[in-house]
């Protein structure tokens, strides 16, 4: 049987020299599945892996049809952004900590790329968050996050005001440590933390959680992945913008963060035995 997918590129948790081992093994069995193999370019060289031909991320949609990545969550969230311009779906394999995007364990690894190359497999698209950041009506820096996008207090101690609109309506004035806008895949991440609802994450919705908001009826919320959420600093003498948990840009009062979610999505690729809900159950240890 001809493999689902011809050009792998393996994909490691970037600076982490254990996942070297499980990386070969993973390349020698696609080998010999008569899989072309690549591997990243910063991966191989941290791991000093020659017996493959290396790929920079930026080239991979361009030469391989299922991008395999080994690390955490973070490292998903990276290469997700990385490739998001490219149609090519994404299949995790869990050396980190937690593991909500990385679902397929070391262990199983072998097992469920052999089903994936079978044909035996489930695909969910995901979506993601793009922003602009407004200062005086003008755009100075756009991003996009596979998580969410977080408008929030820096390293002082104080209590940022902000002002929400969706869709041109205006929601509310918040006194609070920021605010998370989060895809369904985000529900899982900072939001949960901060008391957020969990979105299962083909939805198409956004959930707005405020972060220890000065009043406590100041609730989280989910609108239509349609809409588009401006977020405008009142005031703060210290404020941040972060996508995906990093630092984007440093805001002023009066700034805006206009967020709103990409036209394109992330596909992940799953095992046909996958659960969200199995998912969940283990890793929030649910009875």
């Amino acid at each position: 049987m001809k493999p689902a997918f011809k050009t792998v590129a393996l994909i490691g948790k970037y600076q982490n020299t254990e996942i070297k081992e499980p990386l070969l093994v993973l390349a020698d069995f696609l080998r010999a599945r008569h899989v072309d193999v690549f591997i990243e370019e910063s991966t191989a060289q941290c791991l000093d892996l020659k017996d493959y031909p290396s790929i920079h991320i930026d080239s991979i949609g361009a030469h391989a049809n299922l991008a395999v990545v080994l690390g955490g969550d973070g490292t998903m969230l990276t290469v997700g952004r990385a490739l998001v311009n490219h149609s090519i779906p994404l299949v995790g394999i869990n050396r980190g900590r937690f593991g909500f995007l990385t679902d397929v364990s070391t262990k199983s690894m072998l097992d469920a790329m052999a089903g994936i190359l079978d044909g035996e497999y489930t695909l969910e698209q995901r979506i993601l968050l793009g922003a602009g950041i407004v200062r005086e009506d003008k755009v100075l820096s756009e991003g996009c996050a596979l998580n969410d996008i977080v408008v929030s207090k820096g390293g002082l101690a104080r209590l940022i005001e902000l002002e929400v609109t969706i869709d041109g309506q205006f929601v509310q004035r918040q006194r609070s440590d920021g605010l998370i806008v989060a895809t369904p895949t985000g529900t899982t991440a900072y939001a949960l933390s901060a008391g957020g609802p969990i979105l299962h994450p083909v939805l198409e919705a956004i959930a707005l959680v405020p972060i220890c908001p000065h009043t406590l009826s100041n609730r989280p919320f989910a609108i239509s992945s349609t809409s588009t959420v401006e977020i405008t600093l009142v005031h703060s003498e210290d404020a941040r913008v972060h996508f995906d948990g990093q630092l984007h840009a440093v805001l002023n009062d009066g700034d805006k963060v206009v967020v709103k979610c990409r036209d394109k999505t992330i596909s992940l690729l799953h095992p046909r035995s996958y659960s969200d809900y199995e998912m969940l159950r283990n890793k929030l240890r649910w009875g």
